[in-house]
Order: C-alpha cells, then sequence, then structure tokens
C-alpha cells in the first residue's frame, strides 16, 4: 500500500523545468533553481507534464517518506514558480523597521538596534515602517527566518505589542483589574 499523498501526482506549470537523475531530482523556474535527494526506495519519474512518485516496496519507512517527498517536491515546484513570502506586522509606539542595505535594522524598544541581515535565497521587503516581508523559494526557509524575526519580540498578550504574522490573531488577556 502506497501514501495517499505519495500517490498524487505534482503537476509542473509551465515555465519549470524538472529532472530526475536516479535520486536526484532538481527543478528549475522563473524565481530559481532548487533541488532535493529522493530517499532510497522510492523512484520518480516525469510523465504527461506531472512527477509522479511510486514506492519500490511495501516497507512502512518506505511509505513514510513517500508521502513526506511528494510535498517537498510539490513545494519546490511551486517555490520555483510562483516563491513564497510571510508578512509581518510590527505593533507598538515606537517600534519599527528600516531597510539597512539588504538587511534590516529592528528599532524594537531595546536600548540598541537589532539588524537582520538576510541568509541566501531570501528577500526582505519593508514596504512601511510597520510591515516586513519575507520572500524566497524555500518553504521552509522562508518560514524559519520569518519565525527569528518574530522572536525578536514576540507579541505579549496584554497590549498586543510586538512582531506578529499578518494572519496570527493575538488572544489578549485582561489586565488588573480596578478597584
Amino acid at each position: 500500500m502506497a501514501s495517499h499523498i505519495g500517490k498524487l501526482p505534482v503537476a509542473i506549470p509551465a515555465g519549470v523545468e524538472v529532472t530526475i537523475d536516479g535520486q536526484n531530482f532538481s527543478t528549475k523556474g522563473p524565481k530559481g533553481s532548487d533541488s532535493y535527494v529522493i530517499p532510497e526506495g522510492i523512484t520518480g519519474v516525469v510523465e504527461n507534464n506531472e512527477v509522479v512518485l511510486t514506492p519500490a516496496d511495501d516497507l512502512r519507512p518506505t511509505r513514510a517518506k513517500h508521502g513526506l517527498s511528494r510535498s517537498i517536491i510539490a513545494g519546490m515546484v511551486k517555490g520555483v514558480h510562483e516563491g513564497y513570502a510571510k508578512t509581518l506586522q510590527i505593533v507598538g509606539t515606537g517600534y519599527r523597521a528600516v531597510m539597512k542595505g539588504k538587511g534590516i535594522e529592528f528599532f524594537l524598544g531595546y536600548s540598541h538596534t537589532i539588524t537582520v541581515n538576510p541568509p541566501e535565497g531570501i528577500e526582505f521587503e519593508v514596504p512601511n515602517p510597520t510591515t516586513v516581508v519575507v520572500k524566497g523559494i524555500d518553504k521552509q526557509v522562508v518560514g524559519q527566518v520569518a519565525a527569528n524575526i518574530r522572536k525578536l519580540r514576540a507579541p505579549e498578550p496584554y497590549k498586543g505589542k510586538g512582531i506578529k504574522y499578518a494572519d496570527e490573531h493575538i488572544l489578549r488577556k485582561a489586565g488588573k483589574a480596578g478597584k
């Protein structure tokens, strides 16, 4: 029996080039290129403009990696075609971000500023002083960089001050009860 997710083919959009050489999978598109090593026991082929993965045997570890490999490959194809982006909102009086070269300088209420430089393959955008957009082709790296930025000043539950994801809702707590 194969994985339910792993059985689904991955459609290759126009403008994206996919090559499978043994266990090496690589993809190239308008946003860049990426590669992945398919685990042993899983074979991949390109048929009818789709990537199809099949497990070689019915061993449980191979089945688990079957669905994971399909998800990673689908993410890579989407990443080189469209790219990924995470938007962060900065909430708080005096809290802001400014582009400094390719990096970002944050003013977050500390006695010093914090400068974050992008790792390879990541771009930052600051459309306004309270919004930061992290962009790239690798879903995992974009998410990790956004999480690291959020960790600089995580939102607190009383006033909601800090750095939060644009689609995140902060559960608020009641403050001290007045007399």
